[in-house]
């Protein structure tokens, strides 16, 4: 089979995935505390070709393209004061954590909102956590101390979905909790607009080279071959 069918589809198929996850970064533009996601594109190894007769060397010719890895910015980013008593940003680094059904999770969206127990909770109702580990409760007049809110240093955090991570939490974070405000998502609009054209132009020029290719077997194989 034409090997250069397999590079150009191997192309198609990094591109798709490179724009699933555009397609999310733009999605959560406004979501508070969102981490971007970036796809570190790579190759699979050159095959050396040589002469057959000869044994000359010709050159090496790539096997296509592939995802090497998921890369998620974490980097801070700008806070934007709203005025709202329950809603709380991490100046700095370290992530809130809210108790799961599935466990502890981190997360640096602060949207919180009261639950009728009269506990601070995330968007999906997953308990808020302070400093040791335990729910947050609401206070009589609809305020939580910044300073009980914890914030916690996380390594190796992956995403888990939601705008939750998983990872090991190694103490305390070393940002400063605000309260009244929330951080930015690290999406940029601009930006995910202008790679998601590049990586539309990329993926028309594998359908190209595709299309190409099989009107040049469709030749060899009608017209040449009837020879």
């Amino acid at each position: 089979m034409e090997r250069g069918l397999y590079i150009a589809a191997s192309g198609m198929v990094a591109e798709m995935a490179r724009q699933d996850l555009i397609a999310n970064d733009l999605a959560n533009s406004s979501t508070p505390g969102y981490k971007a996601d970036r796809a570190v594109q790579g190759s699979f190894g050159n095959m050396l070709l040589q002469n057959t007769r000869t044994g000359q060397t010709v050159g090496p010719l790539g096997n296509g393209a592939r995802i090497e890895r998921q890369v998620t910015d974490l980097g801070a980013q700008p806070l934007k004061e709203t005025g709202e008593d329950l809603d709380f940003a991490i100046a700095g680094d370290g992530f809130f954590a809210v108790q799961t059904p599935q466990g502890v999770r981190y997360t640096r969206n602060g949207q919180f909102t009261a639950a009728a127990n009269g506990r601070l909770v995330d968007q999906r109702n997953n308990p808020v956590l302070g400093q040791n580990g335990q729910p947050l409760t609401i206070g009589a007049d609809g305020k939580v101390p910044q300073g009980n809110v914890g914030i916690f240093a996380v390594t190796n955090a992956r995403k888990s979905g939601d705008n939750l991570f998983t990872g090991t939490a190694g103490g305390p974070g070393t940002g400063e909790v605000r309260s009244g405000a929330l951080e930015g998502s690290g999406a940029e609009p601009t930006r995910a607009m202008t790679d998601m054209i590049a990586s539309l132009r990329a993926f028309e020029s594998g359908q190209k080279v595709i299309t190409t290719i099989d009107s040049t077997l469709n030749k060899a194989a009608n017209q040449v071959g009837s020879m």
